[in-house]
Order: structure tokens, then sequence, then C-alpha cells
């Protein structure tokens, strides 16, 4: 039994169409009902709308990716029950139109964070980027988070100083815009609202963080089980605290920590290994052998990180992953599955014709093509399946 090759499509208004997932070689979407505000209920009237136009071009949908978590539930503000109400409402409608894995992150304010999105390659390609001194910059100069200065080595701070001192008010601007792309909102975001959250988080710390997190999986349990629901929790992207902001799913221990906190099936992991690698200190093999028999859902893409800590988004077998060895215990964990492990490649590179394309940061056609290409043909060679 081979892995379930997916795709992420954001929708009807996605550049990259179904007919180009086919052509990608891919069979099972990966999707979310991106319109609606975070904390609604999803209704299986849409659900089903949704359904119907994948299937109508011979897909399955069985992952949805995300259903979004409320940031009253991470924080547990007074109006986090009618959240989680409404949580298990989208969990229960998603279950009875046959869709039961469902991908969600627990990261505090931002879902993701880079500081450029189109770092060139010297193929000419364009990638993700992760820098530490633009951050800095953005953190220090722009935010003008207190105490920020103490979360920065001196070389950074030293270099953050300097290139802040070059950069226009158009590039402030831009670099601004891309750290605040990762905030998930349908409304406009300023700095004075990340830094309220910065410091509701402040006071919520690692440790009720964490708490919360186990205080949302309880709440959803019964409905999970009694559906069949499976829950797959994202990494922390980046695997590190940034902005001040604590991180709890990050490291081994982090996941181990999160499995053992409410130990039931549902209670699952989405396997990033961009994610995962792009921490200094993750052996990603490692913590993929820790926890594969509750992996649902994996994201296979590949990070190139420098001494640092910098990191881009690389081609997704030449990075600091050691892809064929998570390819390999990927395939030993789902030869013992009922269902396959489905997986999408991810962040691919802005290359040919898409370069002169707009779309969704990571998640243009081409790229992804070759992506998924590769790990097709790794997961072949890995294990002789034709």
């Amino acid at each position: 039994m081979k892995l379930l090759q997916s795709w992420r499509w954001y929708g009807p208004n996605d550049p990259v169409t179904l007919q180009d997932v086919k052509q990608a070689g891919a069979s099972n979407i990966v999707t979310a009902l991106h319109y609606i505000p975070h904390g609604e209920v999803w209704p299986i009237a849409d659900i089903e709308e949704r359904k119907r136009l994948i299937e109508a071009e011979g897909l399955s949908w069985t992952v949805v990716e995300s259903v979004p978590v409320h940031e009253a539930i991470k924080t547990r503000a007074p109006e986090a029950e009618h959240y989680l109400e409404n949580y298990r409402k989208t969990l229960g409608n998603l279950a009875a139109c046959g869709i039961t894995t469902v991908c969600y992150n627990f990261m505090p304010v931002l879902d993701w964070t880079r500081t450029q999105l189109d770092m060139e390659m010297t193929d000419g390609s364009k990638a993700l980027y992760f820098d530490w001194v633009d951050l800095a910059v953005f953190d220090i100069f722009l935010l003008k988070r207190e105490g920020a200065e103490a979360d920065y080595a001196t070389e950074v701070l030293q270099q953050a100083e300097a290139r802040y001192a070059q950069m226009t008010e158009s590039d402030l601007d831009a670099l601004s815009q891309v750290v605040l792309m990762g905030i998930p909102t349908e409304a406009d975001i300023t700095l004075e609202h990340l830094s309220r959250s910065i410091e509701i988080y402040k006071a919520i710390g690692f440790d009720g963080l964490r708490d919360n997190l186990a205080f949302f999986l309880s709440s959803i349990a019964d409905v999970c089980t009694a559906s069949g629901i499976k829950m797959t929790i994202h990494p922390d992207d980046p695997p590190y605290p940034i902005l001040g902001l604590p991180r709890i799913a990050s490291t081994k221990a982090d996941f181990l920590a999160i499995l053992k906190g409410v130990d039931q099936a549902f209670n699952g992991v989405c396997f990033c290994t961009g994610s995962l690698g792009a921490g200094k200190d993750n052996d990603v093999v490692e913590i993929l052998k820790a926890v594969k028999d509750r992996i649902y859902f994996a994201h296979l893409r590949n990070v190139k990180k420098d001494a640092m800590g910098n990191f881009y988004e690389a081609d997704h077998l030449g990075g600091d992953v050691n892809m064929y060895e998570v390819m390999k215990v990927l395939c030993e964990e789902n030869a013992k599955r009922a269902e396959p492990i489905p997986f999408r490649p991810d962040h691919g590179h802005q290359m040919l014709d898409d370069l002169h394309k707009q779309s969704n940061p990571g998640y243009s056609a081409i790229g992804r093509l070759r992506g998924l290409a590769e790990l097709r043909g790794l997961e072949l060679g890995v294990t002789g399946d034709y």
C-alpha cells in the first residue's frame, strides 16, 4: 500500500486549479473553507459543496487543513466555551460528510513566520526565507517590543542596527507586511494588535499554553472518539520562540508531552519535516520514530540552515533533512496501517512559468509538482512497490 499523494488546494479562487492538481499526479485534496470566519461553524451544506467540486474532478477530500483554533481557546478567554462548542459542531459536520482527518496548529497569533517570500536561488527560482537579522529589525525597530534585545545574539543585534540604518520606508513596510502575513485573520492587522497579543501570551507562558492545548483536546475528545475524527497538530513554524511568544510544538519532548497529555488515539501529529528541520537541535528522523504511530498526515519539504540559524526552503530532496530516512520510516509505518497515510509536498519553489504568476506564498504549482514527483520516486525507491 502506497502513501496517499495529496495536494493543498485553497478552493475555487486558488490560481492552481484541480485540473493542475491531477496533472501533477496527486489523487487527494487537502483543503479548508477559508471564507468562513475563525470560530464559526462550518455548515454541512458548505462542506458538501466543496466535496462535490473536488469529486467532480475525480479527486477525493480526506484531510482538512485547517480548522483554525480560535485565539479565545488558545488563551482560554471567558468566551472560549462558545468557540469550543462551535469547533465540536464543525468536527461533527465534517465527520457526517466522511472527512475525518483534521490538521490544526496551536501557535500563538502567528501561523507561520518568514521575513522574505522571494529569495532568489542560484537557478533563478524563488523560495521563502527566514532571517534572524530581519526579524530583529522588525521586533526592535518596528514592533518596538519591550526587552526584545535580550532575545537576540550580539552578532544579530549589531547586524540589525546596521541593516535598519540602510533600509528605506518601503523596505520596512515590505518587511512588516511579510511578518504580519502569518497572522490568520479576516481583518487588517496592526503592530498594536500584535503587541497586545504578545502581552497576553507573556502572561500565559509556556506551561499555560501547554495546559490550554490539553484543555482544548480534552474538550473535543468525546466528539472525536464518537465520530472517528483524527486531530493532527502541526509543528511550530519556525520551531522556537519568536517575538516573545511561547512555543509548545517544536521538539521531540514537546510532541511526546502533547501525546501523553491527552493519551487517546484521536490525538495525533501532522509531521512537517520542514518546520521541524528548521530547529538546529532537532533530529527529524529521531522525532519521526518517536511519534510515528500517531502520525495521521505529513508535510514533506526541506530547509537549509546556516550557522546563524537562518533558513530557506530548499529542494525537497536537497536540504538538511534526510528525506530518504524520513521516507523509509514513514513507509514502514504506512505498511502497518489499514488506511494509507496522506502526505503532500510543501512550499515548492516559484519557478518556470510560475515566476510570472501570482500565487499563495509557497504554493505555486510547478515547484510543488517537482517536489511531489521527487517524493513519489523516493517512495518507489524505498519500497520497490511498482
